[in-house]
C-alpha cells in the first residue's frame, strides 16, 4: 500500500472533502498533473477539469468536477477551489442548457459586439459545462 497523506477540498461554500488518500491529479494550468506522499512542496492554480484521487487503501478512484482555485501541496494536499461536484450532483440537463445559451450568445455577439473579457467570460461557462458533462459521463479516462 503506498503512502497516505491528507486531502481537503474546500469551496466558498463548504469543506467539500476531507480524507486519507494515496494519489491526487488535477488539472492545473500547466496541465494535468498528480501528487503523492512526499512530493515536493507546490502551490499551482488550477483551471476547469476533472480531479481524481484514490483513497488510502481503496482500487477505485473517486472523481469530482473542479473549476478555477488553487492547489497547495505541503505534507497534506488542500485544494480551494470556486466549486466541486461529484458525478452523480451534477444536474446534466442544466449543463446543456448552460452550454447551448453561452455558444448562442456568442455567436449572436460576435467579436465586433463584445469585449475580450465578456467573450472569455462566456468562453469559461462553456468549459465548465462541458467539464461537468464529462464527469458526470465518468471523466475523460478510466482510472482503474
Amino acid at each position: 500500500m503506498a503512502k497516505s497523506f491528507s486531502l481537503e477540498i474546500v469551496t466558498p461554500e463548504k469543506l467539500f472533502y476531507w480524507g486519507d488518500v494515496e494519489i491526487v491529479i488535477a488539472k492545473t494550468l500547466s496541465g494535468e498533473e498528480g501528487f503523492m506522499a512526499g512530493h515536493v512542496w507546490a502551490c499551482k492554480l488550477l483551471g476547469t477539469g476533472e480531479l481524481w484521487f484514490r483513497e488510502a487503501g481503496a482500487k477505485d478512484y473517486r472523481l469530482a468536477a473542479v473549476s478555477g482555485g488553487f492547489i497547495d501541496v505541503r505534507t497534506g494536499v488542500l485544494v480551494f477551489t470556486d466549486s466541486a461536484e461529484w458525478p452523480d450532483e451534477i444536474d446534466v440537463e442544466r449543463a446543456n442548457i448552460s452550454c447551448k445559451r453561452e455558444e448562442e450568445w456568442l455567436e449572436r455577439h460576435g467579436p465586433e459586439n463584445e469585449t475580450p473579457e465578456e467573450a472569455e467570460e462566456h468562453r469559461l461557462a462553456i468549459r465548465r459545462a462541458e467539464n461537468r458533462r464529462k464527469v458526470a459521463a465518468g471523466g475523460g479516462r478510466a482510472r482503474k
